[in-house]
């Protein structure tokens, strides 16, 4: 990822971003909390990309070159934290679950970022508190580095209902299938059909929030039924994509 853009502080402020919008690469001296209120976030390094709903934010550590891309109309709410504030010892982008009261905390702590009075103050303080007892969520599509493992994920990237087992797809790219499958854990820290579960719901994800019907997911992003989605989708994020899409304008 090229680097575009140094700031020293990550501000913290509310910023509208339509749907296909980039914030082009860049970092802060500062860590930062970075929230969609609506819409879907995606958050990428050169180490991959971290996506979030509504239910998660992403901890972007400082000094990380990184780059925001909206799904859908994004409100996003950015906080910055200076570097010696690190509530849970991160030193990595993380994908963390965000609760009704933490989400409620960080829409108030963003909306007057000049607010410097005791009462924001405590509001800052309990936001803290709760970040301590966030947990991480494995929402992470990590980027393959090996050209054999970025011609098969480039391959599902293009068309993530290709439902070809592995050994298919690497005899298309030209490689083991033995190999590619050591290469997945030991690059990306995951098998196989986990990196390929972590892209359909990558792209189920983008696509509800440009208000396409559940059903048209499920299968642009190869489950057998809608059914099957469903059931994938709750146990990813706590919810049916039908609830996401309705609270997605």
């Amino acid at each position: 990822m090229p680097y575009i853009r140094h700031t020293a502080e990550a501000p913290t402020r509310t910023q509208a971003l339509a749907p296909g919008e980039i914030i082009d690469a860049h970092r802060h001296d500062d860590h930062q909390i970075v929230y969609a209120g609506s819409g879907v976030l995606a958050v990428t390094t050169d180490a991959g990309t971290w996506f979030a709903p509504g239910t998660r934010a992403i901890w972007v550590p400082a000094g990380c070159v990184h780059a925001h891309r909206a799904h859908g109309h994004l409100t996003l709410h950015l906080l910055g934290l200076p570097p010696e504030v690190n509530p849970l010892g991160l030193d990595a982008p993380t994908v963390l679950a965000v609760g009704p009261l933490l989400r409620e905390l960080i829409l108030a702590y963003t909306r007057d970022p000049h607010d410097e009075g005791p009462e924001r103050l405590r509001l800052r303080a309990v936001l803290l508190d709760q970040l301590r007892a966030s947990p991480q969520q494995p929402v992470h599509l990590p980027a393959p580095a090996d050209p054999r493992l970025r011609a098969v994920c480039d391959l599902l990237r293009r068309d993530p209902a290709d439902s070809r087992p592995l050994a298919a797809l690497a005899a298309a790219a030209g490689a083991g299938e033995r190999t590619l499958s050591r290469l997945f854990r030991r690059e990306l820290g995951m098998t196989f059909p986990q990196w390929r579960t972590q892209l359909r719901l990558y792209h189920a994800l983008r696509l509800l929030a440009d208000d396409v019907p559940v059903t048209t997911v499920a299968h642009r992003c190869g489950w057998s039924s809608a059914s099957a989605f469903i059931d994938v989708f709750r146990r990813a994020f706590g919810y049916t994509p039908g609830t996401h899409a309705r609270s997605t304008p």
